[in-house]
């Protein structure tokens, strides 16, 4: 059994095929966590979650992509050029906290900051209101009890103390997991003390980059993902990715450790449940 801790079937991505997609994967034993980024995915997450009795649970919250309407050009894997229009929209704290309540919703993310995308001229402005939506999220899932999904790219520094600032902590009631981690492994010892977890995806399969991290960070803080449809791994490069995919992750972290697949998936598999209570 998987658990892929961040999958997007509640993207448009998979609007012609989403249950299909999401019954291939349980039928494997792949279990998925749906991600929102805005109110309108955050619903479809829930409404998926809601709609199979058991192996699909969703996320809700308002990505920082979205604090802006804006064209994105994104670049993570060289072998994919990612392009879409976000929706612009202000975190609503009551509005996702009715949300966040529903059934089988496991967690409040994606949140976080994103600094790769600031438009010129605008670097401060925008890194106040994602800093504030970012504290926004923190309290609703120390209000509601759950673990926080985080989204950071080019923006550890400020997320650390942020997280910092806030007594993030598992003794402090509020945990969670980064999401596709990209640090340095200073950083990691750094979510690490603070008993989050650090979450990998596709990208491990076609770089070394984060290879450090993996060998020395304790299994027990370690999570598997797909970020399905984007950043498919080795050999779907390029293609539209899906939470069936995970097993490459898996099995790429399990190469890198120096151990056999069957452990890598239940330790992940273990700490996915513990953490998001499923």
């Amino acid at each position: 059994m998987l658990i892929d801790t961040h999958a997007h079937v509640n993207f448009i991505a998979f609007k012609d095929d989403g249950d299909e997609v999401i019954k291939m994967a349980l039928a494997s034993d792949v279990w998925m966590i749906n991600v929102g980024s805005q109110y309108d995915t955050s619903r479809r997450a829930v409404q998926y979650a809601q709609k199979y009795k058991q192996g699909v649970y969703a996320s809700v919250a308002l990505h920082p992509f979205h604090l802006k309407g804006k064209k994105i050009t994104a670049q993570a894997d060289p072998n994919e050029v990612i392009e879409f229009e976000t929706q612009e929209e202000k975190f609503d704290y009551q509005k996702y906290k009715e949300l966040a309540c529903q059934l089988k919703v496991v967690a409040i993310g994606e949140t976080g900051l994103d600094y790769y995308h600031l438009d010129k001229g605008e670097e401060e402005r925008q890194k106040v209101l994602q800093k504030e939506s970012f504290l926004g999220h923190l309290q609703l899932a120390r209000e509601l009890e759950k673990p926080l999904i985080v989204h950071c790219r080019e923006a550890h520094t400020d997320v650390l103390a942020i997280l910092k600032d806030y007594t993030a902590g598992k003794e402090n009631g509020l945990e969670g997991t980064i999401h596709s981690f990209s640090g340095r492994w200073s950083q990691a010892e750094q979510y690490l003390a603070m008993g989050f977890y650090l979450s990998f995806n596709g990208i491990i399969t076609f770089t070394r980059d984060y290879d450090k991290v993996i060998k020395n960070m304790p299994l027990e803080r370690l999570l598997i993902e797909t970020d399905c449809p984007y950043l498919a791994p080795v050999p779907y490069r390029g293609k539209r990715n899906e939470p069936l995919f995970v097993k490459y992750v898996a099995e790429k972290i399990a190469e890198t450790r120096g151990v056999n697949f069957e452990e890598i998936a239940e330790i992940t598999t273990n700490n996915a449940k513990k953490l998001f209570k499923i």
